[in-house]
């Protein structure tokens, strides 16, 4: 982990390829590759989602679930929030640390998998998940997790493109059986939360980018009442 957050000692350097990352390591290297391809994966702009509805909210503790190469994260920790950005990716990581240090911002930088991560629990105001490739177990770990992070009052939001879920597998090994998707979080919610928003619209999606070409979003944001 980067920032040794697992060890309980959090600091906001920058990551490094030799830290210690303890997820699955074909899972860190299928990502690594993906962003090697390319200088740029992402557009370098926060999701147009995640600004619509954070705007009002009292910036607090934010918890960035993959964070790529760290648009939102910067852009949250420019609004006064105080950031943590995971990623298994330590290709991301490097240019994420690299435009916060551009940017003069502090973020603290998680290297693992979600489930993987040791954060500290129920802790978050925000827990911001962005098209995330969250890995489906029987025991639902993925979306537990991000369950747990969320401090009482505290929101999570999970943005997807709409109608992957349903689609068939792909010919590249992409199945969309394999992934979290927001319906499977909404499926384990209890009286313990409330349900803000629920609903597909059109993405406000930047220019250039993977994932461009994704028209819809299913938005999901849940507050946890206690």
């Amino acid at each position: 982990m980067t920032d040794n957050i697992a060890a309980g000692s959090p600091a906001p350097d920058d990551p490094s390829p030799a830290d210690g990352y303890v997820a699955d390591p074909a899972v860190r290297a299928e990502w690594d590759s993906r962003y090697a391809e390319r200088q740029q994966l992402w557009s370098g702009r926060p999701n147009g989602a995640l600004v619509a509805e954070v705007a009002g909210l009292t910036p607090g503790r934010v918890l960035d679930v993959g964070c790529g190469e760290g648009a939102d994260a910067v852009w949250l920790a420019r609004g006064g929030w105080d950031v943590t950005a995971i990623e298994v990716s330590g290709v991301a990581l490097e240019r994420a640390a690299g435009h916060a240090r551009d940017a003069g911002l502090a973020v603290h930088w998680v290297h693992a998998a979600l489930t993987e991560a040791v954060l500290p629990p129920a802790s978050f105001d925000l827990v911001s998940a962005q098209y995330p490739a969250l890995l489906r177990t029987q025991d639902a770990a993925a979306e537990r997790a991000l369950l747990a992070a969320v401090a009482p009052g505290g929101a999570l939001l999970l943005v997807h493109h709409a109608g992957m879920d349903t689609q068939q597998a792909h010919d590249s090994g992409f199945d969309p059986a394999d992934y979290v998707w927001p319906s499977m979080v909404a499926d384990l919610l209890d009286d313990d939360w409330e349900v803000e928003v629920d609903e597909q619209r059109p993405r406000v999606a930047p220019d250039g980018g993977a994932g461009a070409h994704h028209t819809d979003d299913v938005v999901l944001r849940v507050r946890r009442l206690r």
